[in-house]
Parts: C-alpha cells; structure tokens; sequence
C-alpha cells in the first residue's frame, strides 16, 4: 500500500471575541469552515507557511506569537487517483496568530472561496472541520505538549 504525508500549517486568529476561519469547498462541493492555513511548499518553514496561507486565504498579514501544538489525522482507506489503495496522514501544525494588516478577502483560485470573522460563541454552530475544534481548545487550553484529547489520527 503507497503511504502519504502532508505536512501542513494553519493559524488559530481571535481578536475581539471572534475567530478568523476560511471556508473550503470540498471534493464534492461541500462548503466547510476550517482554520486558515495548508500545505508546506518543499522547503519552506511552517512559521512561513502560515503567513503565507493566511494572507493567500482571507487577505490579512498574520505575525505567528505562539505554537500552540500538532496535530496528526490519519485516512488509511484513501486511494490514489489511479486508484490504487493509499494511506494518508496529515501532520498540522497550529499556531496562533495576530492580524497585523491587510483585508479581508475570499482567496483567488484556491481550495477556499470565503474568509470571515466568527464570534466565537457562534462557531459550535457552523458546519465546520473538525481542526476548528482543536485549534480552539488548543488555544484555550495551552496543554504542555500541544495535543489535544480530540485529535484522533484516525478520524476524517
């Protein structure tokens, strides 16, 4: 079986009661709120990744203060486009970020196509990946070795 890891960063931004959460449409078209952020260029630093993912995804300039923790999810029964079977993981690393410029925007061309600001006590409410959970509680939480008991690296 072919093995994959995506290495990726995403930015937990809250300011003033709200949270910054980029909308990402789905393979099959569903719309999903999920946290700023995504895929490592080869080479790049996560600390980089993640301002380039934020100001790519909703317009703003986001300066990381803070690594909140990792993240490891885990899709053993993916396949490859040729159909192959493939077992998937993504490692996310998650970092809090303060807003420094910019506006807000949608992302061109992207795998989102809306960026907004959420009051937090709003976000339970809204159809959502579940790395907005953990990247709530981790932020909340700041547990000593940044996991959070709901990362499952098996759940999708």
């Amino acid at each position: 079986m072919q093995t994959e890891l995506r290495v990726a960063a995403y930015a937990v931004c809250v300011r003033d009661g709200e949270m910054l959460l980029a909308r990402w449409v789905t393979r099959d078209g569903r719309k999903l709120w999920t946290l700023p952020g995504g895929g490592l260029d080869h080479g790049e630093l996560p600390v980089d990744a993640v301002v380039r993912e934020v100001e790519e995804e909703t317009g703003h300039t986001a300066e990381p203060v803070a690594l909140l923790g990792i993240d490891s999810i885990r899709r053993p029964d993916r396949t490859t486009r040729l159909g192959r079977p493939l077992d998937w993981q993504g490692l996310r690393i998650l970092y809090e970020a303060r807003i420094t410029g910019g506006e807000l925007r949608p992302e061109q061309g992207g795998s989102t196509d809306l960026a907004a600001w959420h009051p937090l006590d709003s976000v339970p409410s809204l159809a959502r990946v579940e790395l907005v959970d953990i990247g709530l509680q981790l932020w909340r939480d700041r547990p000593p070795l940044g996991h959070s008991p709901l990362s499952d690296p098996t759940n999708g």
